[in-house]
């Protein structure tokens, strides 16, 4: 690594001229090596969110049940009886395209660091994957590589994949998305923080040695791909789900001590940022000496050892009288355990390595003058009005195509990978609710977690899409009776130099913000994925959600599956909305109009009223309409309780196949009273059939037998994954 120090040395490590001026201004000189390192993973977009930050301030972060809100690992949510929720979601975008099994396989062990870090055992893992065009050999590949690598960490750390969802689309060809999100309980008095304190307190090294895997992942993380991404295999990291098991172990054994003072993993830009990070927050200094990193390779460099991103390691700082105690438990675990450095009063970061000084940087710049961005913005110009639209095909036709399509086929195949019952708190397994069900240990409170965005109708109406995106999740969380509490985001967009993109992140996080004021939910957490475009083609842009919410009892939860001889009672209004719907994509072969509007008053008190109703005990079965609409979710229901819907005659295509916001569909045992409670809130509600048989009877007559529907379903990604398709 012997290279001089220049602009254009800088600018291939991410950083513009103008970036590098303003290091010469802060060092005073033309840094080293490490030094230019260290900025330019620090400035990265995806440590600085220097072009995001301006618009992610919009967002409401508080609310008397948030403990703590961004700027933590994680977002953490006061749950009752003395417990935290603590969790996040976080992307493994740029990894996963170039080496799709160990991409999205660190993606997993990287967010459950984020939650354990702060002293919560993870219980849940969810995800919100993005993949091409299934008519592309290297979406098969990608695909493949990333659902065995979620499964194959997360069963290995003995975490259930309770959830999640799955998009296809020609613009995620050259850049899928693999958003992770983890779930983790904690004692709401014992929550770890990141903040450094105690000059002379010793800084620990814990984990796994340090390699040369993922060197500049942050950098690589903060550019758009071209036509030589594929060969950038060493930027990528290797996992080990069984060092995560022990590490989290040890981690949560050594945090029922009082030995910890700060901790924070390892995680994009490796010890350069967990140092520097701790440090900067606690307002204090740092000396690392690198010759007591724990390394697997020979005759490593300062620099390939402050930006490594080698997985399963963890950066704390101890109480000096509790060193011992440390120490022993990560022996027991067998684990590395090494001190390598001690805070200072200097204000500075200081890096030895060999007997030389390798770096000394003053902190506070590296925060306090990273670049901000205010970046030109272009807004999304209306989409034409869609006007009248005939059907070519008829209900039946309709259904057969919408059921079997890669959208909105079964995910069997893909859940069933995942050991999404282990632990034995899973209540809802994937496919059963709106929302996976998990209740907490020896209690009979529960989460309620889902992960939700349409990102077609955020390419359409970015605003009206970051609001549906809310929408949705707060949704899915109360089709199942619980009170929704808070989400986490992860914002996946293209170049945010084009105005146009970066018009498409503004106006994506006013739709949000309005959601979550409106619904009383938060944003606690959160990651910005940019540069998400490969050769200049972007992806759709994709404000991905992850909510949770909270049962006080797990027995009050309910699923979509249907028993036979119930009501069925549709809430909400529907006005045949087909502007961006699948059914327009799926059956007349167009993306056009604008999306669904997002009345997000009626979204809550429609919602509202749902809730209540179910934990009154009078709703067997509940399922929120969205992609493909009412008949879809009458389908949906259907087959997860297997037995026939005799649906009520009437209505057109864009009646039963419209994704109007804010639905329900609610499974009764007493209709009358349910439309007259419904009445007296003011809340739309009309019965649209009954449950019962072994047939689905459309509203035009036509029949399909629940044989024939689940063969349908269940068809795609077996097929596509055996070649068939």
């Amino acid at each position: 690594m012997a290279r001089d120090v220049n602009q254009a040395l800088a600018r291939e490590f991410g950083l513009s001229a103008g970036e590098y001026r303003n290091v010469l201004e802060i060092m005073g000189r033309t840094p080293s090596l490490t030094e230019l390192g260290v900025f330019s993973v620090m400035w990265s977009e995806h440590c600085s969110y220097k072009s995001s930050r301006v618009w992610l301030k919009q967002l409401p972060t508080k609310a008397p049940w948030v403990i703590h809100g961004p700027g933590e690992n994680a977002g953490v949510v006061d749950i009752g009886e003395g417990l935290a929720a603590i969790f996040k979601m976080e992307s493994h975008n740029h990894p996963s395209f170039i080496e799709p099994y160990q991409g999205a396989a660190t993606g997993v062990g990287g967010i459950l660091r984020d939650v354990f870090t702060m002293g919560a055992r993870p219980i849940a893992n969810l995800n919100a994957l993005r993949f091409g065009d299934p008519k592309l050999a290297r979406t098969r590949r990608i695909f493949d590589g990333v659902v065995r690598g979620i499964g194959g960490y997360g069963n290995c750390v003995g975490v259930p994949t309770v959830g999640g969802e799955i998009d296809f689309h020609p613009a995620y060809n050259g850049n899928p998305l693999v958003n992770a999100m983890t779930v983790g309980i904690a004692d709401k008095t014992k929550i770890f923080l990141s903040a450094a304190a105690g000059i002379g307190n010793p800084v620990v090294y814990v984990g796994s040695k340090t390699g040369r895997d993922g060197i500049h992942g942050a950098t690589m993380a903060s550019a758009e791909f071209g036509a030589d991404s594929e060969e950038k295999r060493p930027t990528v990291q290797v996992g080990d789900p069984f060092v995560e098991k022990l590490l989290i172990e040890a981690c949560l054994e050594l945090m029922a001590t009082d030995a910890i003072v700060a901790i924070q993993d390892m995680g994009a830009a490796g010890l350069t940022s967990s140092s520097v990070e701790m440090a900067g927050k606690g307002g204090v200094g740092i000396e690392l000496n690198l010759d007591h990193v724990p390394q697997r390779e020979t005759d490593m460099t300062a620099y390939e050892m402050m930006l490594s991103e080698s997985q399963e390691r963890m950066l704390m700082v101890l109480r000096p009288d509790r060193q011992d105690i440390a120490r022993a438990i990560f022996e027991k675990w067998e684990l590395d355990f090494a001190v390598i450095g001690h805070l200072t009063d200097t204000g500075r970061i200081v890096i030895t390595h060999n007997g030389q000084v390798e770096a000394d940087i003053p902190l506070a710049p590296l925060a306090d003058q990273a670049p901000l961005y205010h970046r030109p913005t272009e807004e999304t110009p209306p989409q034409p009005p869609l006007g009248p639209v005939a059907d070519p095909v008829g209900l039946g036709a309709a259904l057969r195509t919408l059921i079997a399509c890669p959208d909105l086929c079964s995910r069997r195949w893909v859940w069933e990978q995942y050991d999404y019952t282990i632990g034995g708190q899973t209540v809802m397994r994937p496919g059963a609710a709106d929302a996976a069900i998990v209740k907490l240990d020896g209690r009979s409170r529960a989460l309620a977690l889902t992960t939700d965005c349409t990102p077609r109708y955020v390419q359409a109406d970015p605003e009206a899409g970051g609001a549906q995106a809310v929408a949705e999740a707060w949704r899915n969380i109360t089709a199942t009776g619980a009170l929704p509490l808070a989400i986490t985001d992860n914002m996946n967009f293209a170049n945010p130099e084009k105005p146009r993109i970066m018009g498409q992140f503004a106006a994506a996080i006013r739709g949000m913000a309005a959601a979550c004021i409106a619904l009383d939910f938060p944003v606690v957490s959160g990651n910005v994925s940019l540069y998400n475009e490969t050769e200049g083609k972007p992806i759709l842009p994709t404000p991905a959600i992850g909510g949770l919410g909270v049962l006080e009892d797990a027995a009050q939860a309910v699923g979509y599956a249907l028993a036979p001889g119930l009501d069925l009672v549709l809430i909400g209004t529907t006005q045949g909305w087909l502007g961006q719907s699948l059914w327009l994509r799926e059956v007349t072969g167009r993306e056009a109009g604008p999306p669904p509007p997002v009345d997000l008053a009626a979204e809550r008190r429609h919602g509202d009223f749902v809730r209540g109703e179910i934990l009154a005990g009078r709703i067997a079965a509940c399922h929120d309409l969205a992609d493909g609409g009412a008949l879809i979710a009458l389908a949906e229901m259907a087959l997860a309780g297997d037995t026939g819907i005799t649906v009520e005659p009437g209505g057109d295509a864009a009646i039963w196949f419209g994704e109007d916001q804010g639905r329900y569909i609610l499974a009764t045992a007493d209709s009358a009273g349910l439309l007259g409670r419904a009445a007296a809130a003011g809340v739309p509600a009309q019965r649209i059939g009954a449950s019962g048989g072994a047939l689905l009877t459309l509203p035009d007559g036509d029949t399909i037998s629940l044989a024939e529907l689940r063969r349908l379903h269940e068809a795609f990604l077996p097929g596509w994954m055996d070649g068939a398709s």
